[in-house]
């Protein structure tokens, strides 16, 4: 059963991750990616391990968002979350070892500049 609110790791450019609960709907997970009230984010799942995905604008790099963490050869702009995931397409809640583990890794921001960011997106485009 697909869980109401999710407690996950929200990971900001320029700050620790902190531990937070968000809704577990399409509506929320837009609003949690938006840089403000203007603008309705689309957002983007990427996995990263059985069981654990990243939420993160979609367009964050075309629309100038500031670079956060790299993942691989990527780096991910604005805010994103670090989200549990059932095996069946469903967000749930980051469990507690997860969470630790990925608090750890994210622990130190990452600074980029439109440069790097720009490589990024070109690199995975092509």
């Amino acid at each position: 059963m697909k869980e109401k609110e999710i407690t996950v790791l929200m990971v900001e450019p320029h700050k620790h991750p902190t531990i937070t609960t968000i809704a577990n709907d399409l509506d929320a997970l837009q609003k949690a990616v938006s840089i403000g009230a203007d603008y309705q984010g689309l957002i983007e799942i990427i996995g990263i391990e059985d069981g654990v995905c990243l939420v993160c604008n979609e367009e964050g790099k075309l629309i100038g968002l500031e670079g956060n963490r790299k993942i691989g050869k990527d780096i991910i702009t604005g805010v994103f979350y670090v989200v549990g995931e059932d095996g069946h397409g469903n967000l749930t809640s980051l469990p507690k070892d997860k969470r630790e583990s990925y608090q750890k890794r994210f622990w130190e921001p990452e600074h980029y500049t439109e440069a790097d960011i720009g490589h990024a997106l070109f690199m995975r485009l092509f």
